[in-house]
């Protein structure tokens, strides 16, 4: 039990981390944000918890690919917050990263890479 707490605590305590570094700046909160933290943290703890190296390196792999279909809500983000407040602009956010997911699946299916 002490073991999972340590895991929220750690992972957690990045969220809050790259949150008080974005208050003080875009760019460096921007780029602590971009940077794989959480990726390789999640590949840590499979690795400390003795999960196989296929595991491992298909956490990795499918990380790789669930990436690419985020990217257009970065830049669909900052041009709607303007326009429909933050919560809309979170909603047409996630509303286009899962249209964007469900495309980049199907495109994906035709060179043989299954992430559905």
């Amino acid at each position: 039990m002490a073991w999972i707490i340590t895991k929220y605590l750690l992972t957690a305590g990045m969220v809050v981390f790259i949150s008080e570094v974005a208050k003080r700046s875009d760019r460096l909160g921007g780029l602590f944000a971009a940077l794989p933290l959480m990726t390789l943290l999640t590949l840590t703890w499979l690795y400390i918890e003795n999960q196989p190296e296929e595991k491992i390196a298909n956490h990795a792999y499918y990380t790789f690919w669930y990436v690419i279909p985020t990217l257009p809500m970065f830049l669909l983000f900052p041009y709607l917050l303007p326009r429909l407040g933050f919560w809309m602009t979170m909603g047409a956010s996630l509303a286009v990263t899962v249209i964007c997911f469900g495309l980049f699946a199907l495109l994906m299916k035709n060179f043989g890479v299954e992430l559905l």
